[in-house]
């Protein structure tokens, strides 16, 4: 028997007819990448009596890392933080390749059990809450099935990432389709492209581009990144000497847990510091890239960006591998904006010319929040961006759902399983105290706040129409501080005013006393 949130109401399989119990599942999960898989994991280790299931749009695990294939995709967070607090990352590389993420991930559904309640080939097309009922009623595309599948949970949450899956952000230059070589997205890379010997030339500079360009230029005959603007690239190792040291001396765990906040505190630190004293860390940058690059290379024009560290990510190169390939002369940055595409390459707006062979568009992500699902509150359509970011997990107004965004200064996998905690943490408050829903409110506008995700990137800009606000003050902000939100989400009373509690039928909860 499952024991669900509310007691009266135990949770069966729902059959379809007129009399059918009131859910199926005491939970979805949307999405069996990193956020997802870690959802499962707590949600078995701190509700173990919720029934639960992942909903996976593709047909394999992995998420981001199934995805994408581009030569050299690797993770651009360390594995000690971007692994899992509770499955200890058994290397000692700090970067790894995608290959060995989708491996690890997959590891993980297996040896917890996680991997049997995955339904691959289920795209959540659109969520209806019923506040009578109290429950989400989640309508489902099903690869291979022409009708639309209904699916229905007490809480709902989305681990599906933050981008089009089915698309990257791809601009249309003039003479695009005059270009006599292929022109790839990395987000769809065919597997049989050839690029040994071919002159290559990346339009962009972040962190794809700074990725592909040493990893293609050690076949391909030339490599150049063609950026509009320049990004911040800062050289790490690859491997983690105190890592190794630890792990040699000290017992697994013990050994897991001081590299992982040794990292965590470590990143925390270079942050603080680059927003309190942009212009040391700028000077800093651009130094340490000029004595790796010699004192030839023009490092104010290619990579002296005009925002301040941390306006956007920093780009790592994991053992300066993008400033070798550009001292051995196979790669090189060009700065400037394309005019147009020509039949041999791409015409610059100084009236250079760039010889290409293949093109790469490494121009970005789209934006898209909740895998593109629709939600609907009792009858009313939502719109993320018409609300409040409550602690960067929930929606004002939204009943008993949260979405996993991750930091953007540190390890996404942070912020995934202190949310996946949380939610464990709300579940079990309502079930101890006989409640159906709990829901933020306030009382403030989202049309006077700015947005929820501070960072100057074109992805982020381009989205503003389709991100949730955030406010000036608690809790209606997105922290990119894990020490913060460990306080906020694993210490902090649940019933904080905002969040409000109540039982089914009443569409604005009161707020209950803990």
């Amino acid at each position: 028997m499952v024991t669900t949130m509310s007691p009266a109401a135990p949770a069966t399989a729902h059959t379809g007819s007129a009399d059918a119990p009131a859910c199926d599942f005491d939970v979805l999960i949307v999405g069996a990448g990193i956020s997802g898989v870690a959802a499962a994991y707590h949600l078995q280790k701190q509700c173990p009596l919720r029934s639960y299931a992942i909903l996976e749009r593709r047909h394999a695990i992995g998420g981001t890392w199934d995805l994408f294939r581009y030569p050299g995709i690797r993770s651009d967070s360390d594995m000690f933080t971007l692994g899992y607090s509770f499955r200890p990352w058994d290397s000692n590389s700090m970067i790894s390749d995608g290959a060995a993420i989708r491996e690890y991930v997959a590891g993980t559904a297996d040896q917890f059990g996680i991997a049997p309640h995955i339904r691959y080939g289920h795209s959540v097309t659109e969520a209806r809450w019923s506040s009578g009922e109290a429950r989400w009623e989640v309508s489902v595309a099903v690869e291979g099935i022409a009708e639309v599948q209904r699916m229905r949970c007490r809480f709902l949450a989305f681990c599906s990432g933050y981008y089009d899956y089915e698309q990257g952000f791809d601009p249309q230059w003039p003479g695009r389709e005059g270009f006599r070589g292929p022109i790839v997205h990395p987000q769809h890379w065919p597997a049989d492209l050839e690029y040994a010997g071919r002159k290559v030339v990346i339009i962009g500079s972040g962190a794809t581009a700074v990725t592909l360009v040493p990893e293609l230029a050690r076949q391909a005959a030339h490599v150049t990144m063609l950026q509009r603007s320049p990004s911040y690239v800062m050289a790490l190792p690859s491997h983690d000497a105190i890592a190794a040291v630890l792990r040699r001396w000290l017992p697994r765990g013990l050994a897991h847990g001081l590299v992982r906040w040794k990292n965590i505190l470590a990143a925390r630190w270079l942050y603080r510091v680059a927003r309190r004293r942009p212009d040391a860390v700028r000077r800093f940058l651009l130094k340490a890239a000029q004595r790796q690059l010699g004192p030839a290379f023009d490092v104010g024009k290619h990579l002296n960006p005009s925002y301040q560290p941390w306006d956007q990510r920093l780009c790592i190169a994991p053992d300066a591998d993008l400033f070798k390939a550009i001292r051995s002369g196979k790669a090189d940055i060009v700065t400037d904006t394309i005019d147009a595409f020509t039949p041999d390459g791409i015409r610059l707006a100084s009236g250079a010319e760039l010889a290409a062979d293949l093109i790469v568009t490494a121009t970005g992500l789209k934006v898209q929040l909740l895998g593109g699902a629709r939600l609907v509150v009792d009858g009313q359509p939502v719109s993320p961006a018409q609300t409040l970011s409550y602690k960067g997990l929930m929606y004002s107004g939204v009943p008993n759902l949260v979405s996993v965004f991750g930091y953007t200064n540190a390890s996404w996998t942070l912020k995934a399983e202190l949310i996946a905690r949380y939610m464990c943490r709300v579940l079990n408050h309502m079930a101890a105290r006989g409640l159906d829903v709990c829901v933020p409110v306030s009382d403030e506008s989202p049309a006077a706040t700015g947005l929820a995700i501070e960072l100057s990137s074109g992805y982020i800009q381009r989205a503003a129409a389709v991100l949730p606000r955030q406010a000036g003050h608690k809790p209606w902000r997105m922290n990119q501080d894990y020490l913060q939100d460990l306080r906020s989400l694993r210490f902090a009373r649940l019933d904080d005013g905002a969040l409000r509690f109540g039982r089914r039928g009443h569409a604005q909860p009161a707020s209950v006393p803990r």
